[in-house]
């Protein structure tokens, strides 16, 4: 065992402190993801710098137009938060159906989404309602946060302190799971917001996207029925031995159209 060590800060600003003085520092929430990558060897950090309990990454709360998530926020919190449901029921619905109940009681969405796993849910909930992601230094546009598989915008030092959703009583978000991980071999999350639909597709195989295509073909009146995998690119997805490229894409077209024909 390498020598590690462990800091549990007590403010947003020690955490960002002792992130700064150490280039070998990894911050740690939920630890989900990380924890596994720590014990196969895939990442050495020098010390851990625990976020989960700071109390600036804490909290949901109503914001002009929507709500606004804290980073430290587990995945059950917000799936049993009245008023997540009240304010984006689909994103309630998504956070209940992400692993198993002892990943929810962990796992965070700050985490999720700096992970920016190629087959995590949170990622598409952000692109399909045009969430704004707060970090500790600036405020980025789902669109311009996640720049591709495990990769997003965050720099060296700046984590991610809030998620902010806009209201939105018409979206829904569907997987056909991995039965083993949970993870979405396909994922869709479809909304309606006052600028037109916005359908966002995990799980492909090389990170979260936006299915334009088919924005435009709903934006201009065109029926469910009709969107089909022939609109989808190809090269947005991969095969593994769960499923071939070309299985993936069909799945992705079927679960749409089933999202699209659920919101509410």
């Amino acid at each position: 065992m390498y020598e590690l060590a462990y800091s549990r800060p007590q403010s947003l600003a020690d955490a960002l402190a002792l992130l700064a003085e150490d280039e070998g520092a990894q911050a740690i929430s939920g630890g989900q993801t990380l924890m596994p990558v720590l014990r196969a060897r895939l990442a050495m950090p020098t010390r851990l710098v625990d976020l989960q309990r700071l109390p600036e990454l804490a909290g949901i709360r109503s914001v002009e137009g929507g709500i606004e998530i804290g980073a430290a926020t587990t995945h059950a919190e917000v799936a049993a938060s009245a008023e997540v449901r009240s304010v984006v029921g689909a994103l309630a619905n998504l956070a209940g159906g992400i692993g198993d109940p002892a990943i929810r009681h962990r796992g965070t969405i700050g985490g999720s989404i700096s992970n920016n796993d190629p087959a995590a849910c949170y990622p598409s909930a952000l692109l399909g309602l045009g969430a704004s992601v707060v970090t500790s230094r600036r405020t980025l546009a789902a669109e311009d946060f996640f720049t591709g598989m495990f990769s997003t915008a965050l720099e060296p030092g700046e984590i991610v302190t809030a998620v902010r959703f806009p209201a939105c009583n018409r979206a829904c978000y569907i997987k056909f799971r991995n039965p083993a991980s949970r993870f979405a071999l396909v994922g869709a999350f479809a909304a309606q917001l006052p600028s037109g639909y916005r359908i966002a597709i995990t799980g492909g195989g090389h990170g979260v996207f936006r299915w334009r295509e088919a924005e435009r073909h709903l934006d201009g009146g065109g029926a469910i029925p009709a969107i089909t995998e022939d609109m989808l690119d190809p090269g947005q997805f991969t095969g593994d031995l769960h499923g071939s490229a070309e299985y993936r894409r069909h799945i992705a077209a079927v679960i749409v159209r089933r999202a699209l024909s659920a919101m509410t």
